[in-house]
């Protein structure tokens, strides 16, 4: 039996000023949809200036609200299939 796979391309943006770090991450799923999240880091004014380490923190948030959502995408893509309400997915 062959099985197609398929692939999720990930774009993660970055935006940054003196203290404030927002990264923006955005998948494409095969349907067609596209699922947006945001994070955020800030650096405290006595903390040196480590802009990869604000991307890493930014980035991380963004990506693990953009994990919430696509879990909360599934699971009620689930309970319309099913026509009732399913556990939630964790």
């Amino acid at each position: 039996m062959t099985r197609t796979a398929v692939g999720w391309h990930i774009d993660l943006e970055f935006e940054e000023d003196t203290h404030r770090t927002r990264a923006a991450a955005l998948v494409r799923l095969s349907d067609g949809t596209e699922v947006r999240a945001h994070g955020y880091a800030s650096r405290h004014p006595s903390d040196a200036d480590q802009q990869r380490v604000g991307e890493e923190i930014a980035g991380a948030r963004a990506l693990n609200e953009l994990a919430m959502k696509l879990l909360t995408k599934a699971h009620d893509e689930i309970d319309e299939a099913s026509g009732r309400k399913s556990y939630p997915l964790t």
